[in-house]
């Protein structure tokens, strides 16, 4: 078998504070070097230039820089050498002294002429894929995408043979859309024993649970004497304590009016270890859908997210209304459908005015997504018109105007 005809030979180098010399400074340098920043390598580029990625690497002491071409001798004492300038004659005499040194080479140029060939690499939770298939870098790529992703998801089951550690993760499941959870709650809900959901979360995700995961309804979970969320916590500890991998999944982000903390604080309490897997927000993911943003240069410099589950003249509130009233940015209302008439009419009474425009945003990232618009005047009356119900966005400001979803609905 001719020696270019053979199969590489997989390895994982180890190169922390091991030398590793890189030729060139151009956009293969600047995609390969983080991953041997990552490994902890000595590294040294040599090149008369470098792109600003590259250079801001250097300028934070990741890498050191030297501002010339390529001289012979350059790769003494060096572990592993990446050779990637446009200049054939320096990448020859580079490879050159590389094979003479006995130093392993990745030529960008010249696959046939390196000692040593890149492979597609991916990291998920401590698994690092490689993929190597000569010289098709694209389909290493594909299958390197493929299996990370799947392993990332849950999709591609390996399960652990290490012992796990039982828990908690209270995990944000996002705005509805099942593709808007991360993806590290995507793999806690694959590795899951049980399941305690919310309403809003991402039903659909738990159609992909394996069916020896037991999966919890939290608003059915049976009360009795104790309140919902006391039930709810007790519900958390009970099951990690039997020595289960428990997940709360919670719609949008779990601190954001979730009542997260609450259950975070308990299981503290209780001496149960738990994670927090941050979610998307409902208060900027279904805007957006919708076609709003939250902000937009000249017309709003903030956004304020507010829970309208309790009236403006409730005793329980703790939103100061009538600051919010003088306020020209946006207004973001969560759980306020049932009481969107007399928020209107209290930030009309501090000063908004009555034409101000307003959009609802019902079911928001979900397949039964629909948008209705008004104004702070006529809120109230078009949502009941048009039979709006929670779950509901709500945007209150200028942003509503903007954009081509608003031009398409003038």
């Amino acid at each position: 078998m001719e020696r270019h005809d053979a199969p590489a030979y997989p390895v994982g180098l180890r190169l922390a504070g091991r030398r590793v010399v890189v030729l060139g400074g151009g956009q293969v340098a600047q995609r390969r070097l983080p991953a041997l920043v990552s490994a902890g390598a000595d590294i040294v580029v040599l090149s008369p230039s470098a792109t600003p990625s590259v250079e801001a690497m250097a300028a934070a002491g990741e890498l050191r820089w030297e501002r010339r071409a390529y001289r012979d001798g350059d790769l003494a004492e060096a572990w592993y050498a990446l050779i990637a300038t446009t200049d054939p004659v320096a990448n020859a005499a580079a490879s050159a002294e590389a094979e003479a040194r006995r130093v392993w080479c990745v030529r960008s140029d010249d696959a046939d002429a390196a000692t040593a060939w890149t492979p597609a690499t991916g990291r998920t939770e401590g698994v690092t894929v490689a993929v190597l298939t000569g010289r098709d870098p694209r389909r290493s790529a594909a299958v390197r995408d493929a299996v990370v992703a799947g392993l990332r998801d849950g999709t591609l089951v390996a399960p652990q043979h290490r012992a796990r550690t039982p828990g908690v993760a209270l995990v944000g499941g996002g705005p509805g859309d099942p593709d808007l959870i991360t993806v590290r709650g995507r793999r806690l809900l694959a590795e899951a024993d049980v399941v305690i959901a919310d309403r809003l979360g991402p039903r659909d995700l738990l159609d992909e649970l394996p069916p020896h995961v037991q999966v919890i309804d939290a608003a059915k979970i049976p009360y009795g004497r104790a309140m919902a969320q006391e039930a709810i916590n007790e519900a958390l500890i009970e099951h990690a304590k039997a020595g289960k991998a428990v997940v709360r999944l919670k719609g949008g982000d779990p601190y954001v009016f979730g009542r997260g903390m609450e259950e975070a604080e308990a299981l503290a309490e209780a001496g149960i270890p738990f994670t927090v897997v941050p979610g998307i927000s409902s208060s900027i993911s279904v805007p957006g859908a919708a076609g709003i943003p939250v902000t937009h240069r000249g017309v709003a410099h903030e956004f304020t997210v507010v829970s309208g589950h309790v009236a403006p003249d409730d005793p329980r509130s703790l939103v100061d209304w009538t600051a919010l009233a003088k306020l020209r940015g946006t207004l973001v209302l969560l759980m306020a459908v049932e009481r969107v008439g007399a928020i209107a009419d209290t930030l009309v009474a501090g000063g908004r005015s009555a034409g101000t425009p307003v959009a609802v945003i019902q079911e928001g990232t979900t397949a039964a997504q629909r948008r209705v618009d008004a104004t702070l005047a006529t809120v109230a009356r078009t949502v009941a018109e048009e039979g709006i119900r929670p779950p509901a966005v709500i945007v209150v400001g200028e942003v509503v105007t903007v954009g081509p979803a608003a031009a398409d609905r003038a």
